[in-house]
């Protein structure tokens, strides 16, 4: 693929990831995201034949390759599990704060409107979770609670971005970020 067609797949991605974030699968659809692209009707197809759950799929998946980075970069800067923990969570709630509260988290909106029904779907968002876990059990490697305490750490993680962006405000995440801390000693 030639840089003018790795361009439009990427503005094809990139408009499919805000309108996630925005609104959901549902908010997605397929004339949304060729508005907001601004890629042909025939480009979409070109690069994603599967349709709009390839599109979604791919979508998803790097928007938590994106995040994932965020937090490989974050691992690297901060000397304990606490103090990454909350990075990430500040770091995500600027995240959230300049989108104007619209941008959750990249998975959850999708997990939770396909999971049960859309076996591609929740395949895709299993492997950003499954791969946001091994993240944080990477940090907690030598505890015997290592994996416990990942998925922990993530479902409070999750739900505070879920309460960060209902309240606007970035309070949860700053309490959430407390209790890790607390979790963690």
């Amino acid at each position: 693929m030639g840089l003018k067609g790795t361009e439009t797949r990427d503005r094809l991605l990139d408009a499919t990831q805000e309108l996630l974030e925005a609104g959901g699968y549902l908010g997605a659809g397929l004339n949304q995201v060729i508005a907001a692209s601004g890629a042909p009707r025939g480009s979409l197809y070109f690069h994603f034949p599967g349709g709009k759950d390839q599109l979604v799929g791919e979508s998803v998946r790097r928007a938590g390759r994106a995040i994932g980075g965020d937090m490989e970069g974050l691992a690297d800067s901060t000397a304990s599990v606490a103090e990454f923990a909350e990075a990430v969570l500040r770091r995500l709630g600027e995240r959230l704060e300049e989108s104007g509260w619209h941008k959750g988290c990249p998975v959850a909106t999708v997990a939770l409107e396909t999971a049960s029904t859309n076996d591609a779907l929740q395949e895709a968002c299993s492997e950003v979770y499954a791969s946001w876990e091994a993240a944080l059990r990477a940090r907690l490697a030598g505890r015997p609670d290592a994996d416990d305490l990942a998925t922990t750490i993530l479902a409070l993680v999750e739900g505070a971005l879920l309460l960060a962006r209902t309240h606007r405000s970035r309070e949860p995440l700053d309490r959430v970020a407390r209790r890790i801390g607390a979790l963690l000693d």
